[in-house]
């Protein structure tokens, strides 16, 4: 029972609020007759009540928060009339309807309207008889229904004597109920025992007993007033039984005891109540566990290992901190996806079309995927290939492993490597160890929620050791398909099959890979993009996705190829396109600024129109310059963005042979230089110099860019032609490019990076190409398309390379040596 939050006094609500502490009765004054004998009229104005039911005859004050029911109020308190009290089923509900308002309420009168010194308003208000809630034919200002009276049933002569028992027990058990509450005031009982009309007695008791809104509702709705009591001294016995029974239970448990101590009477009084109840969570979570346990696939091993660690969790106290431990190792055995597969889908057609869609070029590696696919449809099964994609930044490497699970059917998860130096990174921590969880490995399998995922090792050149461990090495079991079949995480203390999962791995240099790793992976390089497939990419994939993004609808803006061409070369310089989706989300950007504005937007832009959006153009083309000047040759290096021409620049002044060289060269590139200009020295007579001009000659052989280090082999036939130029003063053929390391023998080596070199040399107009033969087998592998344009001269010796690059002819201004 409770108090409605107001002091009770012998049969008065005390009004506080006011100066001169007026009293107010609980109960209805008069008898049920008079009450019985009032009519309801066909309509009245409703009140929607919030958390509370009101009985007829019984005196209760509510708040007043909505404006329509303080409207509905003072109209009702100046017109001295009545309106229907309604409980809401939903009290979330602002501006309750019909069908959020129960179907029996009670007409009732306001007493008194009290304004609260927080400037809230409070009324108290007296129900009166109950209702039907037909139909609610008016809103404004506040609901009007029609409505329809209800009679309570007296008890017959038959059944008057087991009402007057009824109500006898009522009074009864609500004196007991006052008496074993600690929070009800003994005052309550004084009112108990003083009030005589029985129908009173009933709706007062079950308004202020403890039951919900839809309790106290289905006690109102009830016709007879016997039935009504029963209901209600249904509800008192449980709350006696409750009450003596948590009486009960306290003094089981009543100790006097230190802080450790009392905890552990709480929890005895949990377990008491548990039991009192015929359950405890402890054999819910078991239970649960176990049902859990019956629709997992795992093999024998793990079924033996779970039921062997839930054994051991049952034996163990809830209060010691091995349980917790002990049960989130049994929910991850449980949440690991043991011998649960997706369905490969083996239509060929379909996964290319995929990998078609959402990647222009990378047909290696679509080939490889399509050929994986074509085995398993033939043989059914299949250890899945490791894969490593390595190519410069921005070509699609990441991306490619969400269409290549799209393509296949399978869940796609992603794990990135990059910094990740500690060894329990990939194996995990030892469920003893405090915090310990799997590795991040079977982490990401239980989030795939399968056991063959497409499983992306994003950048693994860049993982490094530490005194963790080393990840590198711990990764050997995860990607050795012969090994990963039993890989071995330290929490699970069991073995995972991997041998199903799909890794694709991606790299941005191989250099930095460990060479055990390298030796289990397949490598495919992803090499960069030429301008033509750069321009086909952005029409199809970034420009639409941008234009989407910036809310830009389709047909508002169109960029031809030839405009495209222009942005691509004139704003980014990269191999991949990762830089061109920035340019153009920001020329979306300021499309999108100019529709905002309601200004006008060019629908088809043209070149000139670029600058207007994106400024000035960040990068010229390199070109290939002239020939007119002796000692300058065009080299082909290769970047972390791609491939470029450098230019190796020589000149002599007289003096004692000494070779100054510059422009940020590193190590190897300098022994290059050396080498260039000692073969020249050993090989003099056959450019038809002596060996003294050599000696009479100081040489500078500079490498433009001077900020940008530069280092390498490559660059080695490309100093020998310089050097021998500028001694020789002979032209160098025009539009011609070369890359390739030398020894001191006059050797050519073969370098690597030459599809990033040739598009390169593409870019800059070049026309002819001088590589080493042993990189022929380089060009069989690149499409034609790449190669249109280009003429390659193979070389074994250093003398073929200087036959061809030089011309007999001589600079204009020849310096005589």
């Amino acid at each position: 029972m409770n108090k409605n939050k107001t002091k009770q006094n012998n049969l008065y609500f005390s009004d506080v609020f006011e100066s001169d502490a007026e009293f107010i009765p609980i109960v209805a004054e008069g008898d049920e007759k008079s009450v019985n004998e009032l009519e309801v009229p066909d309509t009245l104005p409703i009140l929607p009540l919030r958390n509370t039911v009101l009985f007829p005859g019984v005196i209760i004050p509510i708040s007043l928060g909505r404006a329509k029911s303080l409207q509905l109020i003072k109209d009702v308190q100046r017109n001295k009339g009545y309106f229907g009290a309604v409980a809401q089923r939903d009290v979330k509900v602002d501006d309750p309807q019909k069908e959020d308002l129960y179907e029996v309420g009670t007409m009732a009168k306001v007493i008194k309207i009290l304004e609260m010194p927080d400037d809230s308003t409070s009324v108290i208000i007296q129900g009166k008889k109950r209702f039907r809630l037909d139909e609610i034919v008016t809103d404004e200002p506040y609901h009007m229904a029609k409505v329809t009276g209800l009679e309570d049933i007296e008890p017959t002569d038959k059944t008057k004597g087991e009402f007057e028992a009824v109500v006898s027990s009522i009074k009864d058990l609500s004196l007991r109920v006052i008496k074993a509450s600690s929070h009800i005031p003994p005052e309550a009982s004084f009112a108990i025992k003083n009030i005589e009309n029985d129908g009173f007695l009933i709706n007062f008791v079950g308004s202020n007993s403890e039951m919900s809104v839809e309790e106290k509702q289905k006690v109102l709705e009830l016709e007879g007033l016997l039935d009504r009591g029963m209901a209600l001294l249904e509800h008192l016995a449980r709350e006696v039984q409750m009450q003596e029974l948590k009486n009960d239970i306290q003094s089981k448990v009543k100790q006097d005891i230190d802080q450790q101590q009392r905890e552990y009477l709480l929890q005895q009084q949990i377990k008491t109540i548990q039991d009192e109840l015929g359950s405890s969570p402890i054999e819910q979570e078991v239970r649960v566990l176990k049902e859990r346990a019956e629709k997992k696939k795992w093999g024998k091993e793990v079924k033996e290992l779970f039921e062997k660690e839930l054994d051991k969790l049952q034996r163990l106290n809830p209060a010691a901190g091995e349980y917790s431990v002990q049960y989130n190792y049994l929910q991850t055995l449980l949440d690991i996806p043991w011998n649960e597969y997706t369905k490969d889908n083996y239509d060929l057609k379909r996964a290319e079309r995929f990998l078609n869609r959402d990647h222009y070029g990378l047909d290696k590696v679509k080939e490889r995927i399509l050929e994986h696919l074509a085995v398993l449809k033939l043989k059914g099964e299949l250890k899945s290939p490791i894969i490593c994609l390595y190519g410069p930044p921005g070509v699609g490497k990441t991306s490619l492993g969400k269409s290549v699970a799209d393509a296949v059917g399978r869940k796609y998860v992603r794990m990135s490597l990059g910094g990740v130096h500690d060894e329990a990174e990939i194996r995990g921590h030892r469920k003893t160890y405090i915090g310990a969880m799997p590795g991040r490995i079977i982490q990401n399998i239980k989030k795939a929620g399968s056991a063959n995922p497409v499983f992306i090792l994003d950048e693994i050149d860049k993982i490094s050791s530490s005194f963790h461990g080393d990840p590198a090495s711990a990764l050997l079991e995860v990607l050795d398909p012969e090994q990963n079949e039993h890989f071995h995480d330290n929490f699970l203390e069991v073995d995972f099959d991997l041998s199903n999962v799909m890794f694709i791995a991606t790299a941005n240099t191989i250099g930095n890979i460990a060479q055990p790793l390298l030796d289990r992976m397949e490598l495919i390089d992803v090499s960069g993009y030429i301008l033509e497939e750069k321009v086909e990419i952005a029409r199809r994939h970034l420009l639409p996705h941008q234009m989407e993004n910036h809310g830009i609808e389709k047909g508002k803006l169109s960029i031809n190829k030839n405009v495209l061409g222009y942005i691509v070369e004139s704003y980014t310089r990269e191999s991949g396109v990762r830089e061109l989706n920035k340019v153009l989300a920001k020329l979306c950007r300021k499309v999108a600024l100019k529709i905002a504005k309601e200004e006008e937007v060019k629908k088809n832009l043209v070149i000139k129109d670029v600058a207007e959006y994106l400024g000035t153009p960040r990068f010229s083309k390199d070109k290939w310059q002239d020939n007119s000047t002796a000692g300058v040759v065009t080299g082909l290096a290769w970047t972390a963005v791609g491939g470029e021409i450098l230019f190796v620049e020589s000149s002599i002044s007289k003096g004692k042979g000494k070779l100054t060289l510059t422009g940020n060269l590193g190590d190897v590139m300098k022994e290059s230089a050396v080498l260039a200009l000692e073969y020249l020295r050993a090989n003099a007579e056959m450019l038809g110099l002596k060996t003294e001009t050599f000696d009479d000659w100081n040489v500078h052989v500079h490498v433009p860019e001077g900020a940008i280090p530069k280092d390498g082999p490559s660059a080695g036939v490309t100093m020998v032609t310089s050097l021998a130029s500028i001694f020789t003063q002979r032209k160098v053929r025009a539009r011609l490019a070369m890359t390739g390391e030398i020894t001191l023998r006059g050797k050519v080596l073969p370098v690597g990076g030459i599809k990033e070199k040739i598009l390169a040399a593409k870019r800059a107009g070049i026309s002819d190409i001088i590589l080493s033969q042993e990189n022929k087998k380089d060009i069989d592998d690149i499409k034609d398309m790449y190669l249109d344009g280009l003429t390659f001269h193979f070389v074994k010796e250093i003398s073929e390379v200087l036959e061809f690059a030089l011309l007999d002819e001589k600079v204009s201004k020849p310096i005589d040596i």
